[in-house]
This record gives structure tokens, C-alpha cells and sequence, in this order.
């Protein structure tokens, strides 16, 4: 296998963008699961994490925030 001389550069970007548009997500995280990710209530926090990874996962498998196409 021959490596890409800017594979280093290419996965540095990646990860840059990934990092971007996961904290575009948490930055546009309702109130709601805000607070519940904060809750003391294992139920209400692990539906909360739940909700999150799912956003973030959606945002990773589209590329970008669903949203801002519209």
C-alpha cells in the first residue's frame, strides 16, 4: 500500500471539520436536552444522551447540519 503524502494533512481537516460540526450540533441543542443531560434523573440523562448521539450521528452521516440547506 502506498501512503498519500498528505493523508497527515487530509485526516488533520477531517478531524478539524468533524470537531466543527460536532460542537455546531451541541451549540444548537434544545433547551430540553440541555437540561436533562444535566439531570440527576438516570432515565431523563440517558434519553438525553440518546437524543444527542443520534443528532450527531445524523450530522456525521449527512455531512452537515440538516438545517442549513434550507
Amino acid at each position: 500500500m502506498i501512503a498519500c503524502p498528505h493523508a497527515t494533512t487530509h485526516r488533520a481537516r477531517m478531524d478539524q471539520e468533524t470537531s466543527e460540526l460536532i460542537t455546531r450540533v451541541i451549540a444548537r441543542a434544545p433547551q430540553w436536552l440541555r437540561h436533562d443531560l444535566s439531570s440527576k434523573d438516570l432515565n431523563a440523562r440517558g434519553r438525553a444522551e440518546e437524543t444527542l448521539a443520534a443528532m450527531i450521528a445524523d450530522a456525521l452521516s449527512h455531512g452537515s447540519l440538516q438545517d442549513q440547506e434550507g
